[in-house]
């Protein structure tokens, strides 16, 4: 019985190994992602940037305007955060990388923890949710 025991420990212990040493996703850009209401209408860029930091804000993401057209998002969760740039038009947005901290970015190999990912994932979607709502 021990035997069993000490086996799965020690393959418990080695799967935890591998997914430390895991590499990073690639970056996940959203690039000209096209901005479209469910009943078509052209929102205003006020209305599409309101929709933005709207989004990022449900999400736990400090959004800032840089200049009319431009969003710099930041999330920050424990000791990770990143640093995204959002520029947009009433006809498409982007979420575009712009800097990271604790969350193994390799520039050479354009690689980033996961968890990245799921993060601009999840604001991109919510960003659509609401761009369609917004034609209603």
């Amino acid at each position: 019985m021990k035997r069993v025991w000490l086996g799965a420990f020690i393959s418990g212990l080695a799967v935890v190994a591998v997914m430390g040493c895991k590499g990073g996703a690639q970056i996940y850009q959203v690039k000209e992602a096209p901005v479209q209401t469910a009943s078509g209408a052209v929102p205003s860029l006020e209305q599409v940037q309101k929709i933005i930091i709207e989004s990022g804000v449900k999400l736990g993401w400090v959004m800032a305007v840089v200049k009319p057209g431009e969003i710099q998002g930041t999330r920050n969760v424990r000791i990770h955060s990143a640093v995204v740039t959002i520029p947009f038009t009433t006809k498409n947005y982007s979420v575009l990388y712009k800097e990271s901290t604790n969350l193994k970015y390799n520039a050479a190999a354009q690689t980033i923890h996961q968890e990245y990912t799921y993060w601009i994932q999840e604001l991109d979607n919510e960003i659509r949710a609401r761009l369609t709502a917004a034609g209603n």
